[in-house]
This record gives structure tokens, C-alpha cells and sequence, in this order.
């Protein structure tokens, strides 16, 4: 049996230990990865891409993940290292779901002045991680903590990963309400952003809420749901 066809039992089952069945999965990104930071879709239009950083995290992420599946969205989920060995059932539903995996560092530590040599052992460590969770799962994107990126894209483009960026965040990680959150997304988003949101590293209930208020009004509005530009369209 192939590793293609091992992974996705391994979601089919998963999910049906989650009470449904299997989604179709979010076609991922194919290509030589470059050091180009992408922060845009791969597709034109009214399109957004949701990315959401420093999961998984037992409070948030099921709830999301919830509010998107109701919704038919596939999203990039930024995983944080330290909380993929913590909770990686979660990484489970989140492959299983359909959504697109992306390495966020293994401690989340400002890599932006590491060697190429330190900034690959975290990385392989991080991605090690995330197969320990889910064995073959492809991680097509790298995202820097902080946005500081140093070396960062090279290393990850070497291994793989095309480093992700963003076009829209709207400061979720100091939470400054779920109002305010719902009008920054809504007055910010330009067509083709890549947005950063959060759903691990803090109480991040106010960024789900404002994500099930935000996401059928978008769609009402003719938006679409889609990924960031895959390897190799930087």
C-alpha cells in the first residue's frame, strides 16, 4: 500500500471516530518550493485564504474546526511544535478534516538571527513532530514566529516548505474583542489575502466567534474559500 493510501485511511478512520464521515481534502500545494514568502491565494478573484497560527489547543481548535466544517471551508492550520506532541488528536482531526498542515517553529522562538544549521533542526524537529501525529502528513508551508523570518525562508525552502506570510492580521492575539475583530476583517480583506488569525497561544475564543460571524456574510458577498499560493508561485 502506497503512503498516499495509508494517510488517507488513516483520516477516514479518524474521522469516523469523530461521528462523520470522511471530507474531501483541500487539494495541496505541489512544487519546488522557493524562499519567496507567498501571501497571496492561488487563485484570482474574491478568494481568501485562512491561516490560523500556534495550534492546535484543546479550548479553540475543536471549535473552529467545527465552525468551518459547517461552513465547508478548508483553512492552513500554522502548528505550533510543543503543542502538536501535547495534543496530537488534534492534528488527527485536523488532517482528517480536509485542511492543509504548515510548520510554525517547534518552541516558537524568533528564528530571525538563528544559523541555517539551528533553523533546520527546529524545523525537522517540528515537522518529526507533526508525522509522530500523522505518519506521512505532507506540510507544504513554513510560517516564522513573529513574522521574523531571518534565514528562515532558504532553510525552509530546502526542505520543502514554501514560507507563508500574510496580507491581513487583525491583532487576534491581543484579543480586543469579537466586534472589533469582525469589523478589522471585514474592512481589511482585499481580494487574493492571505489572512493570519489565531487559534492556539492564548484565549482565542473572541477570533472563532468573530470567524462564524465573518465567513457566511463573505460568502453571501460573493467570496470564496481557497489556499495560499503553492510552492513554486511565490
Amino acid at each position: 500500500m502506497s503512503a498516499t493510501a495509508r494517510l488517507l485511511l488513516a483520516a477516514l478512520a479518524t474521522a469516523l471516530l469523530l461521528g462523520g464521515t470522511a471530507p474531501a481534502a483541500a487539494t495541496p500545494p505541489r512544487g519546488p518550493a522557493t524562499p519567496d514568502i507567498v501571501d497571496t491565494t492561488r487563485h484570482g478573484g474574491r478568494a481568501v485564504a485562512l491561516t490560523f497560527d500556534d495550534g492546535p489547543d484543546p479550548r479553540n481548535t475543536p471549535r473552529l474546526l467545527d465552525v468551518l466544517r459547517a461552513h465547508h471551508v478548508k483553512a492552513v492550520f500554522c502548528l505550533w511544535g510543543d503543542h502538536v506532541r501535547e495534543h496530537p488528536w488534534l492534528v488527527r482531526r485536523i488532517v482528517a478534516e480536509g485542511h492543509t498542515l504548515c510548520n510554525h517553529s517547534l518552541h516558537h522562538d524568533d528564528l530571525s538571527t538563528a544559523s541555517p544549521h539551528a533553523i533546520r533542526a527546529d524545523l525537522l524537529a517540528t515537522s518529526a513532530a507533526i508525522r509522530a501525529a500523522v505518519p506521512h502528513a505532507r506540510i507544504p508551508y513554513f510560517r516564522a514566529p513573529y513574522g521574523a523570518w531571518g534565514q528562515t525562508p532558504e532553510v525552509a525552502a530546502s526542505l520543502g516548505m514554501q514560507p507563508l506570510g500574510w496580507r491581513l492580521a487583525v491583532g487576534d492575539w491581543d484579543p480586543p474583542g469579537t466586534d472589533v475583530l469582525v469589523e478589522r476583517l471585514l474592512s481589511g480583506l482585499e481580494p487574493r489575502a492571505v489572512v493570519l488569525l489565531h487559534d492556539g497561544g492564548g484565549d482565542r475564543a473572541q477570533t472563532v466567534d468573530a470567524v462564524a460571524r465573518v465567513v457566511p456574510r463573505l460568502r453571501a458577498e460573493g467570496w470564496h474559500f481557497g489556499l495560499p499560493s503553492p510552492p513554486g508561485r511565490g
